[in-house]
């Protein structure tokens, strides 16, 4: 039975508790004389009896025609906030959250600028304009904590008020109507969190007509009464619980991951990560046959304490493509891709989104030179996508489009929700027609201040491989094969440039060295891994992240047990820096795997509910890095005395899993 199913069920309950209250329905009792007090006064009203009051609540609840096939539900958007430049942040919709509440804007405006501590006015459009930047997440915050204190009535929890105001004191009073504001796309249990079937307007006529039970009844009508009332509020209590464990929406603070030195850290704690790749997440979504692929992915990583997941945030001119010409974009796959990000943070799952390929695959950089020629060009590589001004515009254009994109399905611009992780500028970067690397140096430095310039919250990386180039020959040596410092990437230089936040390499041996599967492979993991751990620290001063690492199944000689030995190299490298308080950030494997998406598999998958063996060894890391986490200051070394060394030792004797 879904939610809406239960509420309907619910208020099926309910009317059936008022139907057995029905003075029609019970047995004839001897009439007892009423006592009337000599001092009341009640105008021209006549006098009733008890069946005649009980019969009058019924049908004053009878005249609110409520609708037992769709409860009323009392909703409101999350404010819409825009930042114009850094000094001043807009609630673009202000106004029409204030006349949803029946809140006058001057009352609200001091509350919320007196939480938040800055100065603010309406400008001539009715919207709120506050000096410096806002976020959305302090500023719905702020904006609950109104709802609870002016417009939620304490002792019936309904919204249906009025503010009014007696010597200076404000007062909230009940209203015999009901608010009966809906928007197009209602974000449930956001600001109220509270669903209205019967307190709307009903349940002001029975605390009503229950105030004058006991005037003219005595106390057992009115207990009577207050039973009934009770009764449906527990019931909706228990609707609102059930809705947040559906994982509706938290209340938790949900923060954003920020870069501190050489470490990642979250509300002040480091934030060492274990995650994952599905690149295809945004594809499938766009099917709804499909769809639930993209939930069974987030269920299963987050049930090993996966927490970063990385995917694509682009798919340009292909089959479901996001882009289907510059600037031009398909709005059900734009949907596909909220989902993923929505799907995302109902599991607590934060996603590294890369916004373009460098290969073929789902258009990448060859599609952006198609664009080009299509519109007069006369591009000849597909490098020229670094160089030529026009196709900067194009990825300009598109990084602008996602970053700004406002969720359908939390409300939530991309740029400021704290489920994206990280931009990647793009998967893999490659610009082999100068190794030198100057061309893509430029582009880098371009496009990573110009993604700062949108978004100042979110860290940025490049996507790189990790491969030592012109600028560090005497590293050169660690490179997989001699055509590495010939791809016109620099791992030092590259990450030096303005705007990125930490370094990214991929690790995979079978694609570097040689296809066959040997100890070779392990040996040079170990060495790639140390290196740029080693760089990191002491040339660039920022974490280092192994957002790919894998080896396939179609390799000569593989098996599971290679590739779990492959998983415990990886992870023994990171916890190696973990321990330290290094730069060794943390790693993702490529690539995490439901069950019934075979048919995606490009040999590399993890298919966690039936690899038992990989599954433990990927949840024991999580655990360890967790306890981590979750017990020191981002300063702090493995060795702290303020650890519970009591957990961690129990997860670090089993040396022999890692």
């Amino acid at each position: 039975m879904d939610l809406q199913q239960e509420q309907e069920a619910c208020w099926k309950l309910e009317l059936d508790k008022v139907t057995k209250l029905d003075p029609s329905k019970k047995k004839k009792k001897k009439k007892k004389k009423l006592f009337i007090r000599e001092d009341a006064t009640y105008d021209s009203e006549p006098d009733y009896g008890y069946a005649e009051l009980l019969s009058r609540v019924f049908d004053m609840l009878r005249e609110e025609e409520v609708s037992t096939e769709r409860p009323r539900t009392v909703m409101m958007r999350r404010p819409q906030l825009l930042a114009q430049g850094t000094q001043i942040t807009v609630c673009l919709d202000f106004a029409h959250l204030c006349t949803t509440m029946h809140r006058k804007p001057g009352h609200v405006i001091k509350f919320l600028l007196g939480q938040m501590e800055t100065k603010g006015w309406l400008n001539k459009q009715h919207q709120l304009e506050m000096k410096g930047l806002v976020s959305s997440q302090h500023f719905q915050a702020v904006f609950q904590r109104y709802i609870d204190a002016f417009v939620i009535c304490s002792c019936c929890k309904s919204p249906d008020t009025a503010l009014a105001e007696d010597n200076g004191i404000s007062t909230l009073s009940l209203w015999f109507g009901s608010i009966d504001q809906r928007t197009e796309s209602p974000v449930n249990m956001e600001l109220f969190n509270f669903k209205s079937h019967v307190l709307g307007g009903a349940l002001s006529h029975v605390l009503q007509v229950s105030y004058l039970s006991v005037l003219e009844l005595g106390t057992f009508v009115s207990l009577a009464l207050f039973v009934l009332c009770s009764a449906v509020f527990m019931i909706l209590t228990q609707h609102r619980a059930l809705a947040n464990s559906h994982g509706v929406n938290s209340e938790e603070e949900w923060e954003m991951v920020q870069r501190k030195g050489q470490q990642f850290t979250l509300n002040g704690q480091p934030f060492y990560v274990n995650g994952f790749n599905t690149y295809w997440m945004m594809t499938l979504a766009a099917d709804n046959s499909t769809r639930g692929k993209v939930t069974d992915v987030f269920q299963q990583a987050s049930a090993v304490g996966l927490t970063v997941g990385r995917t694509w945030a682009f798919n340009d001119g292909q089959w479901r493509a996001l882009q289907k010409s510059p600037s031009v974009y398909d709005e059900d796959v734009f949907k596909a891709l909220d989902f993923v990000v929505s799907e995302a943070g109902k599991y607590k799952i934060r996603l590294i989104l890369s916004l373009v390929n460098n290969w073929n695959d789902y258009g990448g950089k060859a599609q952006y030179v198609k664009w080009g020629n299509a519109s007069g060009l006369n591009l000849t590589s597909d490098d020229d996508f670094f160089t030529n001004p026009t196709l900067r515009d194009f990825y300009k254009s598109h990084v602008r489009t996602v970053l700004n994109r406002v969720n359908t399905f939390t409300n939530i611009t991309y740029k400021n929700d704290p489920t994206i992780f990280a931009w990647e500028l793009m998967n893999e970067p490659r610009c082999p027609s100068d190794p030198s690397g100057d061309k893509l140096q430029s582009w880098i430095q371009e496009m990573a201040v110009f993604v700062k310039s949108l978004d100042a919250k979110h860290m940025v990386e490049i996507g790189l491989e990790g491969f030592y180039g012109p600028s560090a020959p005497a590293r050169t040596k660690f490179n997989p094969n001699p055509y590495a410092a010939q791809v016109g990437t620099d791992f030092i230089r590259n990450n030096q440039a303005l705007g990125v936040d930490f370094a990214s390499v991929h690790v995979y041996p079978d694609a570097w060295i040689s296809p066959a599967v040997s100890d070779t492979f392990l040996e040079f993991t170990n060495s790639w891994m140390q290196a740029h751990v080693e760089d990191a620290e002491t040339y660039l001063g920022m974490p280092v992240l192994f957002t790919e690492f894998g080896v396939s199944a179609h390799d000569p000689g593989f098996n599971t047990s290679f590739r779990d030995m492959m998983l415990n190299t990886v992870y023994k490298m990171t916890l190696n820096s973990t321990r330290k308080g290094g730069a060794g950030a943390g790693s993702l494997v490529w690539q995490v795997f439901p069950q019934g998406a075979e048919f995606m598999d490009d040999g590399y998958a993890v298919y966690l509910t039936r690899a038992h063996t990989a599954s433990k060894i990927i949840s024991l890391q999580s655990k360890r890095l967790a306890i981590f986490n979750s017990l020191c200051g981002w300063r702090c070394k493995w060795g702290c005395k303020k650890k519970n060394h009591t957990a961690l030792d129990a997860l670090l004797s089993h040396e022999d899993e890692l």
